[in-house]
């Protein structure tokens, strides 16, 4: 998707970042989980619950790629969202920066 070169601290650095924001997310499947299950009363209430964990699962694998080439959209996806703050990018080229927030604004 994009061609940029990413020095070891960028690579570092998007590490973190996709990293914190994915347990982030994680972190409140979990909790919407565990509320959804505690409320469960009766075996026909359990299969909503099935559905709503394997959408989760098919979300998280669509939107966090680690690839290089998938990160600049992911990090605008996630800017985005309200996932991660353009300050936690701090670190990046300008190039790739102003990049994530043209796609993020889209």
């Amino acid at each position: 998707m994009y061609d940029f070169k990413w020095s070891d601290s960028e690579k570092k650095l998007s590490r973190r970042v996709f990293d914190a924001a994915l347990q982030a997310e994680l972190a409140e499947i979990v909790a919407d989980f565990k509320a959804k299950a505690s409320a469960i009363t009766t075996a026909r209430e359990m299969w909503p619950l099935e559905q709503f964990l394997a959408q989760s699962a098919r979300e998280i694998d669509r939107k966090y790629d680690y690839r290089y080439s998938r990160l600049i959209g992911v990090f605008a996806t996630l800017l985005r969202e309200g996932r991660i703050s353009e300050e936690q990018l701090q670190g990046l080229s300008e190039e790739k920066r102003c990049c994530i927030r043209r796609l993020a604004s889209l």
